[in-house]
């Protein structure tokens, strides 16, 4: 048994307790610390007067009424708060953002367990460290971006092309270097002072990041020398190419547009060299090398342009370029020409005539059309051309008229399938016949498969109003794309044209005499004519011949040629 003498006094061991709590609750009070205190079931029990300050807080007890993450506005306190209670360890440096007083403020939360007065307790200390933040943000600013115009630097695009090249490797496609340098800007600088030229360099800078791809990189190496990344292009090399010098050549457009600096207007331009990479062929300096290297290319050779480090690429992105600035030119002087290739019955009989444009070039001599017409497809011009084919046509026919040899053909044009998307290409092709008083029934147009099925219900229209006036219509290479049966019931053709791939290996190759014999039966069963383009030798003749085609179109006929021999040849045969 315990005496009495030595028996604990609880109730003065309480008394001691509260002492020790509200004296260490008065000093931590007024600790220039941020913080608040709860207890093991994280209910608050203490909020310092500097907390209050720093959330703009205010001085009283509305605390005791909240959770810790009520009262500062941060509801993930709560669930740290909890965690830390859960598991008994601390967590360090939980950052988060406020507002207080309209200003954006950074705080830094250490949340850990101690004894208060013999008691479990949790102690949230806060630091404001907007500062700090600041600080870095400028410290990395300053080490990874240009301070005139905010780009990012050589140091910073160093490691997004790094990055960059790891991303290729692995997709396997293409990214290219453009490096870009202001042609004549030293001019400028020396002639209206540097700030006019920092001026300069801060337009062309947001022109810049307002004209390439998201993910894309715009950067300043110094002076007025920029640097643009483009990432995730083609795997072909060749498309690769192509992206590359559209984005190049809306660059070089966009920044060759005037600019309103200070009190004068200033008309600039930029050399631009491009560079392709894929993987870690080659390091960042050689790509970057060899950017630049293109670029004093591109200056070298007149400024304003755009020129690839490639050699084969560059040859043939300048013979593309010289080829159509030529057609433009072709097309004001009206240098095209139209061939005609006669069109054949089964008895030999000349029936009509393609009519294929050629263009004798002053330089080149005859361009193919292989080679000029796509370009024409691509830049648009392929619309004055298409206008200038049928307007030659209906001319043509009229001529015919007044010949007897000649009244009773047909003459065939191709029609581009950016003719016939145009709102107005009906009308072009009534009014052209009204001028030159053409029956239409004379005048066959030829469409590609392909673009009929990319557009089926317009291609419907537009060849039923043109069909109702009497114009033919005939499905160029046909089987050579993915045709539907249901489309060509209910489109408006007169003939099917078999195309010369398959007429080229009919009598060696099964599949090919297959497919003409399948052509054939279609044509017959939709109550269509058939005509075999590309025949050359007395065989496809008899095979043709054999399984019910009965027009034909190739060189064991005639080549094309031009319009005072086609009239001869008819003539002659006559």
């Amino acid at each position: 048994m315990t005496s009495a003498l030595f028996s604990p006094d609880v109730t003065v061991q309480r008394q001691a307790r509260q002492l020790a709590r509200a004296y260490t609750e008065q000093i931590l009070c007024n600790l220039p610390v941020a913080f608040l205190m709860l207890d093991a079931r994280g209910n608050i029990g203490m909020v310092n007067r500097t907390l209050q300050q720093m959330f703009a807080l205010p001085d009283d007890d509305a605390w005791r009424h909240c959770t810790p993450g009520v009262y500062l506005g941060l509801p993930e306190l709560n669930e740290r708060i909890a965690q830390v209670l859960a598991s008994g360890k601390h967590c360090h440096e939980l950052g988060f953002d406020q507002i207080i007083e309209g200003k954006p403020r950074t705080f830094m939360a250490d949340i850990s367990l101690a004894q208060m007065a013999g008691e479990l307790a949790v102690m949230v200390m806060v630091q404001d460290v907007t500062a700090r933040r600041h600080s870095e943000e400028e410290v990395h600013r300053l080490a990874f971006y240009d301070s005139l115009t905010h780009l990012p630097n050589r140091r910073l695009l160093h490691e997004r092309l790094l990055q960059s090249m790891s991303i290729s490797a692995r997709s396997g496609k293409y990214g290219a270097v453009m490096f870009i340098d202001l042609d004549n800007f030293k001019t400028l600088n020396d002639t209206q002072g540097h700030d006019v030229g920092d001026e300069l360099l801060q337009a062309v800078a947001a022109r810049l990041s307002r004209n390439v791809r998201e993910g894309d990189t715009v950067a300043r190496l110094g002076g007025d020398e920029f640097v643009v990344a483009l990432e995730s292009l083609s795997g072909i090399a060749t498309d690769a190419v192509t992206q590359a010098e559209t984005i190049a050549e809306k660059i070089r457009a966009e920044l060759s547009q005037p600019y309103q600096l200070k009190t004068i207007e200033h008309a600039s331009s930029p050399s631009i060299g491009v560079s392709l990479y894929r993987g870690h062929q080659n390091s960042i300096d050689e790509v970057l090398k060899q950017a630049d290297m293109a670029m004093y290319q591109a200056k070298s050779t007149g400024r304003n342009r755009v020129c690839f480090f490639d050699p084969a690429m560059q040859v043939a992105m300048e013979l593309r370029a010289d080829l159509e600035e030529d057609l433009r030119a072709a097309i004001r002087r009206q240098q095209m020409q139209l061939h005609y290739q006669m069109q054949v019955d089964d008895s030999g009989r000349i029936i009509g005539a393609e009519a294929l444009i050629r263009w004798q070039h002053r330089e080149r001599g005859m361009v193919s059309p292989g080679e000029f017409i796509p370009l024409a497809e691509e830049t648009g011009m392929i619309l004055p051309i298409g206008d200038w084919v049928i307007e030659q046509a209906c001319a043509q026919l009229k001529l015919w008229e007044m010949d007897a040899s000649m009244r009773h053909l047909v003459l065939s044009i191709n029609v581009s399938p950016r003719q016939l998307s145009q709102t107005w290409f009906v009308e072009k092709v009534k009014d052209t016949m009204e001028k030159y008083g053409v029956r239409p029934a004379r005048l066959k147009l030829e469409l590609t498969e392909s673009f009929i099925l990319d557009d089926v219900e317009e291609a419907i229209v537009k060849m039923g109003e043109l069909r109702d006036i009497g114009v033919c219509f005939a499905m160029d290479d046909f089987g050579t794309g993915y045709s539907s049966l249901s489309y060509l019931k209910r489109l408006p053709l007169d003939q099917l044209k078999i195309d010369q791939s398959f007429v080229r290996d009919i009598t060696r190759d099964k599949n090919s005499s297959v497919m003409v014999r399948t052509i054939i039966s279609i044509a017959n069963n939709f109550g269509l004519g058939i005509i075999a383009e590309g025949v050359e030798t007395d065989e496809q003749h008899a095979f043709l011949r054999q399984y019910g085609c009965i027009r034909f179109q190739g060189y064991l006929f005639g080549k094309p040629v031009p319009l005072a021999e086609f009239e001869r040849l008819c003539h002659l045969a006559e």
